[in-house]
């Protein structure tokens, strides 16, 4: 069993490597340019506390007029009454789920319960599915977009 010291990618060669890829990356301009702007960045930050936002620009300028107005949503439009055809498609799955919890209201016919069941809850769903409107009710070429 070879040790660490004892293999030929031990700590000596990889820091040779890295020493090795650093230099390359010094010669390199576009690196050097990469790293002397963050040094800038750094020192100008230094300088500055952590929490203090500049007072001057878009933020300073949105923050003075948070006082002034506070939006207030228009009210939501009420909700349409439902036509009887879907309150029917709705009785029908939930006289099918009756049917499924609640066996003993069939009487005699107690095997047949989940079968009746199962078709008036699909019954419902594709009633309503069926009902499902197509597209718009009307054809309209405005794409909402207001300048």
């Amino acid at each position: 069993m070879t040790t660490r010291r004892d293999n030929p990618d031990g700590p000596e060669d990889i820091n040779a490597a890295f020493a090795e890829i650093i230099a390359d990356l010094e010669k390199d301009e576009t690196f050097a340019q990469r790293v002397s702007d963050a040094e800038a960045r750094q020192r100008a930050d230094e300088g500055k506390a952590p929490d203090t936002a500049p007072e001057d620009g878009p933020a300073a300028e949105a923050g003075a007029g948070e006082d002034e107005e506070h939006f207030v949503p228009p009210e939501p439009p009420p909700l349409p009454r439902p036509q009887p055809a879907t309150l029917l498609g709705v009785a029908v799955i939930l006289l099918g789920l009756l049917v499924l919890v609640f066996p003993q209201l069939a009487g005699p016919a107690a095997g047949m319960t989940l079968p009746l069941g199962l078709l008036l809850i699909s019954g419902g769903i594709g009633w309503l599915l069926f009902r499902l409107r197509q597209g718009p009710d009307e054809p309209d070429d405005d794409d909402g977009a207001r300048v």
